[in-house]
């Protein structure tokens, strides 16, 4: 029974990730920004690695959408890496000391 309870509980993060996916989908494609995975293509060329969270935020004080991407690199450190969704530009990335 502590088998299928582990197993499960692995999979709830998966499936909340994947339904955030298609929400931010979903406003990409109505206000016409880059997709989310166009914009987890860009910044894992940035800094290659593994995708950790993905979330598209209104940032007034950078003005507009930006999609920021949080990867566990291929260096062992954390990264946030923030994309224009407009444009596709890098805004900046940096390590996350946390």
């Amino acid at each position: 029974m502590k088998k299928a309870v582990l197993f499960i509980s692995c999979l709830l993060p998966v499936a909340a990730m994947a339904d955030d996916m298609a929400e931010m989908a979903y406003k990409a494609k109505q206000l016409e920004l880059i997709s989310p995975e166009e914009a987890v293509e860009i910044a894992t060329q940035e800094k290659p690695g593994l995708v950790d969270d993905v979330d598209l935020e209104n940032r007034q004080f950078f003005g507009g959408w930006d999609y920021e991407i949080e990867i566990d690199g291929r260096d062992g450190k954390e990264w946030d890496v923030y994309i224009n969704a407009e444009t596709g530009e890098v805004r900046k990335s940096r390590r996350d000391w946390f």
